[in-house]
């Protein structure tokens, strides 16, 4: 199975722009972006040159002893047995955060032959670029790649329920799904927390329903980031790395979900992690989402440096690290509410995040407001509700205080607007632009 991924018509949109720049494709490891690259190749190009720096080392001098790029293509057209052409071949390069070389070179690339279409791909790719003052800003373009939606799962599993979730989720008025279409939908839903997004996972439980293969995969993929701490920082590093790194679940299993430094370990001051917790952040294996003082325009201008939230990149990341049991998922909506709804909440950040820069709210230990999203000038703010119980003090405390155009609520109710308030269900979230459209 190849699941369809939207990003390939922004990848479509790049290839065809007028001023087109080498391409740095960002995003954590086991996302997919190798792939992409590849299909983009085989569907809009001729030819696909791929060249990866971590498994041909080889490649690396080709970049080392010269700048010369018409001389590096030449190269690279004899080591792919066929001639690279401008327009007609995608050069695909990836691990190219193994080759600093390689990256700096792209300056020239963009400046002397811009015919030529070259898209990068690789891990920590985030860390590598922060680290080198020497990286050519502005000569390049770059496009931020996320683990699988959950329309796009649905898409790739059954292309016949996506089109009903498409029909509602795009009609101009706000109309609940009939019982006969919601059910089913949050079943599918369900099932995607065993998995998630990440694609392989995603792929085998589609496949096989087999999900002592999902865990090991997902399982591999979370070792896979510990041997990325090991690998590229110091051992001090690696320690601090760690330690927030296992404290995660344990944040995210807390009422309040604000970060605690002490919460990792005993005496943890923020100046000691703040380096290692940049690491995270950078290496796209974890969100921060900033605590902003008031609901002002813009969001970013009123940031309360001193608090924020983590999630991970991935629910069924999120699921495995913290040790859910997956027979959780025979109790029906159970699996929204355990672990004090962090798979949901989890759930919601990765999904608004592809669309907006969510933030959050409290106010004078009186309410808390899980997201605010700022659109067409309007500051919205966004609950989170993982069981059946969906009144919410915070929001009613917030919408009397600051009187929102629109207010927000994801449950595992059905689409409804009154009011003033959109119930939006949870598998609906990919659609939130679309839907707040609808009503303001």
């Amino acid at each position: 199975m190849q699941f369809q991924r939207a990003i390939l018509t922004q990848l479509a949109s790049w290839k065809n722009a007028k001023n087109r720049k080498p391409l740095i494709l960002m995003g954590a490891r086991q996302v997919g972006k190798t792939s992409i690259l590849k299909i983009l190749g085989e569907t809009h190009y001729e030819n696909v040159a791929y060249f990866n720096f971590e498994k041909n080392t080889d490649i690396k001098s080709f970049f080392q002893e010269t700048k010369d790029v018409q001389k590096i293509v030449k190269n690279l057209s004899l080591l792919n047995g066929q001639p690279i052409l401008p327009e007609k071949t995608l050069v695909i390069f990836d691990e190219i955060q193994e080759c600093r070389d390689a990256l700096n070179t792209l300056k020239y690339f963009q400046e002397d032959i811009p015919e030529y279409h070259v898209a990068c791909a690789g891990s920590l790719l985030g860390i590598t670029l922060g680290q080198d003052g020497s990286f050519p800003v502005g000569k390049v373009n770059f496009l931020e790649m996320y683990p699988l939606t959950f329309s796009e799962y649905l898409r790739g599993i059954s292309p016949k329920w996506f089109e009903i979730l498409e029909s509602v989720a795009n009609n101009n008025t706000i109309n609940a799904f009939p019982e006969a279409f919601f059910n089913p939908l949050m079943d599918y839903f369900r099932q995607y927390f065993i998995s998630g997004g990440m694609p392989e996972a995603a792929k085998i439980w589609s496949e096989t329903q087999n999900i002592e293969e999902v865990e090991a995969v997902l399982k591999e993929i979370l070792n896979s980031y510990r041997l990325d701490f090991s690998k590229h920082a110091n051992a001090v590093m690696v320690m601090r790395i760690n330690h927030i790194w296992d404290s995660l679940p344990s944040q995210l299993a807390r009422e309040n979900k604000k970060f605690l430094y002490q919460a990792i370990k005993s005496g943890a001051r923020a100046r000691e992690y703040e380096e290692a917790l940049t690491w995270l952040i950078q290496a796209g294996i974890v969100q921060k989402i900033s605590k902003i003082s008031k609901p002002g325009i813009p969001l970013k201008s009123y940031v309360d440096l001193s608090a924020f939230k983590l999630y991970l990149l991935d629910v069924g990341l999120l699921r495995v690290h913290s040790g859910l049991d997956y027979q959780i998922f025979a109790k029906g909506n159970q699996v929204f509410t355990e672990f004090k709804g962090a798979l949901t909440e989890n759930y919601i950040s990765q999904a608004i995040s592809n669309m907006f820069a969510p933030y959050y709210y409290t106010s004078e230990g009186i309410a808390e407001i899980d997201f605010l999203i700022e659109t067409n000038g309007e500051i919205l703010p966004v609950e989170v509700k993982s069981d059946i119980n969906i009144k919410s003090k915070s929001l009613t405390y917030y919408s009397k205080k600051f009187d929102p155009k629109l207010k927000i609520r994801f449950s595992s109710k059905n689409l409804e607007y009154r009011d003033g308030m959109i119930n939006i269900p949870l598998f609906l979230a990919d659609y939130l632009p679309t839907l707040i459209k609808n009503c303001i």
